[in-house]
Order: C-alpha cells, then structure tokens, then sequence
C-alpha cells in the first residue's frame, strides 16, 4: 500500500512539473482528500 503512495506522488509530482493547471487541480484534490483524515484529527 506505501509503495504505491509514493509510486503514486512520483508520477504526480514529474506530471506537476509539467503542468502548472494539473498542479492547482491536484491540490484541490488532495485537499478534499485530506479533509476527512484532519477532521478525525
């Protein structure tokens, strides 16, 4: 499961480095993502 959490962030952050409106995109998404985690917290 870990290893394909960092394969994952890898890809993401060599597209990212690409695309600057992918990059605004996936901070959306990782922020709707994180919402429930932190919440708990």
């Amino acid at each position: 499961m870990k290893k394909m959490a960092i394969a994952a962030l890898g890809l993401g952050a060599a597209y990212l480095m690409r695309s600057k409106d992918a990059r605004n995109k996936l901070m959306k998404q990782f922020e709707s993502l994180a919402e429930p985690f932190t919440s708990k917290n």
